[in-house]
Parts: structure tokens; sequence; C-alpha cells
């Protein structure tokens, strides 16, 4: 059966996620964020899609892209396949990096692109990880720099200048946009799987089983639900073993 056409919006503006398979990291080195980005901004020149902004978090990335001329599938692919092939050469992984197609949604009005462009500069804080301000893999800091590859005259006409867009980055607020919702398991929920899918046995004692055996294993977890940060500190098996697995 043939895939359902993308629905763009009216406006050219498009709230887009991509995601690791199985929540696995996206991005294991600050190599690997400048390799993303110099392929974003590769394809967007190419595809003359707008980039307005952008937040590479460790297991996925959010994008707010400006398109009248409906090439915004077609970039995400071509920046899909580039990076997977760069990342799996890398690690020495194979199979899918990315959780099935891109997400998407559309931007109609001028309130909501704000709304989507404060959430996605704001994902570090919502993770936990430091301040919007502070992180380094957003276009925070891109904000009137008519040089960069994020394109913002369009929010600094709603938004104002940039002491007004510190301010109302800063703010607290509830915007709920688009998102990937994984299940919230702690460990003790992963605990119980690990004893379950394992037969009993703790997930310490992976690390004494044969190569393949072991593999096998830690591919039935990461398909339980278990994210590779899960594993990692419950096995003591390396992230980067896991991910091959």
């Amino acid at each position: 059966m043939a895939r359902q056409a993308r629905e763009l919006s009216d406006s050219g503006y498009m709230h887009v996620i991509v995601r690791g398979t199985d929540r696995q990291p996206l991005f294991a080195t600050e190599e690997d964020y400048a390799f993303y980005l110099a392929s974003l901004d590769r394809y967007s020149l190419v595809l003359r899609v707008t980039v307005c902004a952008w937040c590479l978090m460790e297991n996925h990335a959010h994008l707010l892209l400006y398109d009248t001329g409906k090439q915004i599938p077609t970039l995400m692919k071509k920046l899909g396949v580039r990076y997977s092939r760069y990342f799996n050469q890398k690690y020495d992984r194979t199979g899918h990096l990315f959780q099935d197609r891109y997400r998407s949604e559309k931007v109609e009005d001028d309130a909501y692109l704000a709304t989507v462009f404060r959430y996605i500069l704001r994902n570090p804080e919502k993770a936990g990880i430091c301040k919007a301000s502070e992180y380094r893999w957003s276009s925070y800091a891109l904000y009137g720099n008519r040089e960069s590859l994020a394109d913002t005259g369009a929010l600094e006409k709603i938004i104002g200048d940039q002491g007004a867009y510190e301010t109302w980055i800063a703010e607290e607020n509830d915007d709920e946009c688009l998102e990937y919702m994984p299940p919230k398991h702690d460990d003790d929920w992963a605990l119980k799987v690990i004893h379950k899918q394992l037969g009993g046995i703790s997930g310490a004692a992976l690390r004494d089983m044969d190569r393949e055996v072991r593999n096998g294993a830690l591919r039935k977890l990461k398909k339980a639900g278990l994210s590779v940060r899960q594993i990692e500190r419950l096995t003591g098996i390396n992230r980067g073993t896991i991910q091959k697995a």
C-alpha cells in the first residue's frame, strides 16, 4: 500500500520532529550534531526551504521550517538518508536509525508560529538539562543573525527585538505542541521487564554471555521499551554495544 502524501500547511510553516528508533540516541558526539546541521544547511539551500529554528536533543530533533514549494518531504528524506549513512558507518551499526517517518504539524497563524518557536527552543529546559539560552545545539543564539542558517525574520516581526526575545523565551509558560510521547517507565519497571525478558537472569549477567546471545537479549530489551540509557545503567554494558545490538 502506498504511503499517504504529507499534508502541508497553507502558510508554508511546518513543525517537524525526528526521533531515534527505540528512543536510541541520534547524537553521541559534537561531530554528530555538527554533521546533522551541516546536512540541514546543505539541503535547505538546494531545495530552498527556510529553516526558522531547531533544537537537537540526544535522541530527537525539532525543526521549524518554511516552504511554499512542497519540498519539506524531500528535504527530510535526503537529510535522513545522509545522516543515517554517516551515523551507521561511524558507529558500525546497521538498520533503521530514525523512528518511522518524521512527524509534522501545520503552523497556520502567527500566534501558533510564535508558540512553536518558543516550544522548540525551550526543549532543553523541559528536559531539565539547562536554560534555553545555555543550550549549544539549538538556534537560540542566532535570533536576528542574517548570516546564519536560522532565518528568524518572520518571528522578529511578532516577538520584537533581542531584549523582548530573551524575556519572552525565558518566561514560564504552558505551551503545548506536537511531540513524541514515549511512555514514562522508571527503573523499577525496567528491572521487572529485564527479569521477565531474560527468564529471571539479572541484567548484570548479560556482560558474561556469549556475544550473539547477549546481543539477542539486548534487542529484546529495546523492543520491550527500555531506553538505551536504562539498559546501560542497569546492565553495565556500554552504550555503543547496546546501540549496535
